[in-house]
């Protein structure tokens, strides 16, 4: 009856949904649309011929390339006696041993040596892994959690393939930001180099998961979701792991923002020259900071590109004497010097050092949020003979951080903090209590109050909600005002669960969960996400850094 069930009910392979793919910013469609070459992205348009146009045109299906596969690494374990193993679905083609994957999301190649299949504790090594099915590839050195890999021949595996399938995307993961950190520090110098090892293998498992260093303390800080997530990271790293090394305690990632303009004054001009190997590097850009307001769109003009970065942070390159191909615009200008410093990989880099100076805010270190960021490339004024694509990120990052410190110079920057929208659940006795809690004492906002029979059938899109009153359960002793077993043939709750959505500052939950057991008895319970980051006020912003000391 079993496996009757499951072929009349469950759906078919043909029958499931498309996996959804991306192979460039804001272009997703479907697995079975990129490989017909119906799914289209943007081409550069030839500098050989100057009346060529950028337009649409059909990608590179999987199968022009002779590739054999397109996978997804699902999950990554650490395993003490296999080593580290990669996990994952084949979803078109076939993985054949010892072919080269094409990692689109980290732009690396690696082998696949071997290839297993689990069965329970056991591994059986299989010569291949055909479409739909789960495999095993132990011994790779950089595949992570919701990476996608490509399998492919003909191509150079440093270049990886051309076209659109070198940024094909299977299912790709849209991680909220950390909220929440925590200082890694060694026990000893020795062990420096294991912890980071073991810091880099959490991160390959758990995306969720940041680590950056403080530039002025050099400390390393581990970024997660939430106080258990971390606590789960602590323990990984320090029990399963064995990295000797000292956690502290979890704080608040607040971010920063700019209130003022930097280029009152003109441009802050980005400059970078020194000696790196042994050979002299020099690059340089304009460079102007500005507010972005909550909700602001950034439009973009002719002959500027827009990048939308981290934490809404957005950077605009304007290249007012260049197309789109890198070319001059006109014979009195200059144009860049292909192939040393192509367009494309030009942009990457200005985003890069973008990214790395907005890490760091210049007057409380937090990460920047809602900044936008202008940069000014003149191929006359910021190129020079030994000009390197790394010294233009340097350059870049240099002037980003000089536009911060001059914007914070003319205005104070303001400190945002996370808010949580947060969904509890109570029993109707208890609402009263705990809506005075959140609006009171915690100072959040009440978004609406419903029963859960409300919210779930409201959540559920149309689909056919079961009815509660149908389905037997044994009666609770402990529900409602009654003397306990008295109740015991009311069968069921008495005024049944109501559901509270609000949003509360990230720092009023910290430690809500025993707060919420001991309103409610034991029965509460409450989830909360990520909702937006909010500019603090005047007294809250002073609480808050005083607390900090």
């Amino acid at each position: 009856p079993l496996l009757d069930a499951v072929v009349d009910l469950l759906p078919s392979p043909d029958e499931l949904a498309d996996p959804e793919v991306s192979i460039a910013p804001g272009i997703k469609g479907g697995l079975s649309q990129f490989l017909s070459g119906r799914l289209t992205a943007p081409t550069t348009p030839d500098r050989s011929n100057p009346s060529s146009k950028s337009k649409p045109s059909p990608t590179l299906a999987l199968q022009d390339l002779s590739a054999s596969c397109c996978a997804l690494a699902f999950k990554v374990v650490a395993d003490p006696k296999r080593g580290v193993l990669v996990y994952l679905r084949v979803y078109s083609g076939t993985l054949t041993r010892n072919s080269t994957l094409w990692n689109t999301n980290l732009q690396v190649s690696e082998r696949a040596q071997r290839l297993l299949k689990m069965y329970a504790n056991d591994a059986v090594e299989v010569e291949s892994i055909g479409a739909g099915q789960i495999g095993v590839i132990p011994g790779l050195k950089f595949a992570r959690t919701g990476d996608t890999l490509v399998s492919f021949a003909g191509a150079n595996p440093k270049t990886g393939p051309s076209g659109a399938i070198g940024g094909l995307q299977l299912r790709p993961i849209d991680v909220p930001p950390p909220v929440f950190f925590v200082s890694v520090e060694p026990n000893s110098l020795a062990e420096a180099k294991h912890i980071g090892e073991s810091l880099d293998l959490l991160l390959r498992e758990d995306p969720s998961l940041h680590v950056s260093v403080d530039e002025e303390s050099g400390q390393t800080l581990l970024s997660g979701m939430g106080e258990l997530h971390l606590e789960i990271a602590r323990d990984r790293l320090v029990g399963d792991l064995r990295a000797k090394a000292r956690l502290g305690g979890i704080e608040i990632g607040y971010r920063e923002a700019v209130t003022g303009n930097s280029g009152a004054d003109g441009d802050v001009e980005g400059m970078y020259e020194r000696e790196v190997a042994g050979r002299w590097a020099k690059g340089g850009v304009g460079v102007v900071i500005e507010p972005l307001s909550e909700g602001g769109e950034v439009g973009s003009q002719e002959h500027e590109q827009v990048f939308e970065l981290a934490d809404k942070n957005y950077l605009v390159v304007a290249t007012p004497t260049l197309q789109a191909d890198g070319s001059a615009v006109s014979e009195e200008t200059i144009g860049l010097p292909e192939p040393l410093l192509p367009m494309s990989a030009l942009m990457l880099a200005f985003r890069n050092g973008v990214s790395a100076a907005c890490a760091r805010g210049p007057s409380h270190v937090y990460p920047m949020h809602s900044t936008l960021v202008r940069l000014t490339f003149d191929p006359a004024r910021h190129v020079f003979p030994n000009t390197t694509l790394a010294a233009l990120a340097s350059a870049a990052r240099l002037g980003v951080l000089e536009a911060l410190k001059v914007s914070a110079k003319g205005s104070e920057t303001a400190l945002m903090e996370p808010v949580m929208l947060v969904t509890i659940s109570v029993d109707e006795g208890n609402l009263g209590a705990v809506v005075h809690d959140i609006s009171s004492a915690r100072g959040g906002s009440i978004v609406s109050l419903d029963s859960e029979e409300t919210a779930s059938s409201s959540q559920s899109g149309g689909v056919a909600s079961v009815d509660v009153s149908r389905i037997y359960a044994p009666p609770d002793p402990f529900a409602g005002g009654g003397d306990g077993l008295a109740d015991l043939g009311t069968g069921g709750l008495a005024g049944g669960m109501k559901q509270i959505v609000a949003r509360v500052p990230l720092k009023e939950m910290v430690g809500y969960l025993k707060h919420l057991r001991s309103l409610t008895g034991g029965r509460g319970t409450f989830t909360m996400i990520v909702d937006r980051f909010e500019r603090m006020g005047g007294q809250r912003m002073k609480a808050v850094l005083s607390g900090m000391r």
